[in-house]
């Protein structure tokens, strides 16, 4: 493994998850800044605690037509970002722009996907790479070259073994787990009767999709075989919405995201701008 370290964060998810951890923060004149001040202090200690020599924060482009067309009620139970949230946004792009954090947006393509990708690009030159998400999404892409961490300051990281103490599968297996499974968080409606342990144990016992279909007959109780066979196509069409696209197009070379030290004569007055003082008092 190289020396390089590539830390990618969902930050979408980050955005979200500060504007809801983080109440009653707004500056003197009204302006809401939860979700500004939780995001900053994030990446901050995301960085000081993995020292990446490469970083990007990635967000969420809109839906792929491939998943909504399979499936039109994919996450579309989803409510609209919070307007107090989405005014925030512009000004976490702005910090990203003082701070020299590269943001990246692929318009039409979600955040999980754009991840993987940078990923798999960045393996293939011998960097270790570090995903800051919490979606277990991501854990199909897990190896000993690339690890989940946890969006908070836990230092807490998954490997492959990781992925099968909390999953009872290996991380190629993961899609599979989840097509079997469902995702409520996506809207993804899983195989009625087969929970989080039934699928583990039947992809430990036939390693795949293909090979329960393979096994189908033999498969005990009659009840889950039963299942499986009315929801096949279904457990199909979950695989495909389910299984990170690896192969987005990058519009930028992997060079673009090496680390840059934070200029305090851009960021200095954006803390101040937004009333941010603690971020100065920290320095």
């Amino acid at each position: 493994m190289g020396s390089e370290r590539l830390l990618l964060i969902d930050g979408t998810a980050v955005a979200y998850r500060s504007f809801y951890a983080i109440q009653n923060l707004s500056t003197s004149g009204g302006q809401a800044t939860n979700a500004l001040f939780g995001f900053i202090r994030t990446l901050q200690q995301q960085r000081r605690m993995w020292e990446p020599t490469h970083m990007a924060v990635v967000f969420d482009g809109g839906l792929p037509v491939e998943r909504t067309t399979r499936l039109e009620s994919y996450k579309a139970q989803r409510e609209a970002m919070p307007s107090d949230l989405v005014a925030q946004m512009d000004a976490i792009e702005e910090y990203l722009k003082c701070a020299h954090v590269p943001a990246v947006r692929m318009e039409g393509e979600e955040a999980d996907d754009v991840m993987a990708t940078i990923a798999m690009r960045a393996v293939e030159t011998g960097m270790e790479v570090l995903l800051a998400s919490s979606d277990k999404d991501m854990l199909q892409i897990v190896s000993d070259e690339v690890n989940v961490v946890e969006p908070l300051k836990s230092g807490r990281r998954m490997g492959p073994d990781e992925v099968r103490g909390k999953l009872g599968v290996e991380p190629r297996q993961v899609a599979d787990w989840l097509a079997l499974v469902g995702d409520a968080v996506d809207n993804i409606p899983g195989v009625p009767g087969v929970g989080p342990k039934t699928a583990a144990r039947l992809l430990q016992a036939y390693g795949s999709i293909d090979g329960i279909w393979r096994h189908l007959a033999e498969i005990r109780p009659e009840r889950i075989r039963q299942r499986l066979a009315e929801n096949r196509s279904a457990v199909e069409r979950n695989l495909e919405l389910v299984r990170l696209r690896t192969n987005l197009k990058m519009p930028f070379p992997l060079d673009s995201l090496k680390v840059r030290e934070e200029d305090q004569s851009l960021t200095a007055p954006f803390y101040e701008k937004y009333e941010l003082r603690s971020f100065l008092a920290s320095r």
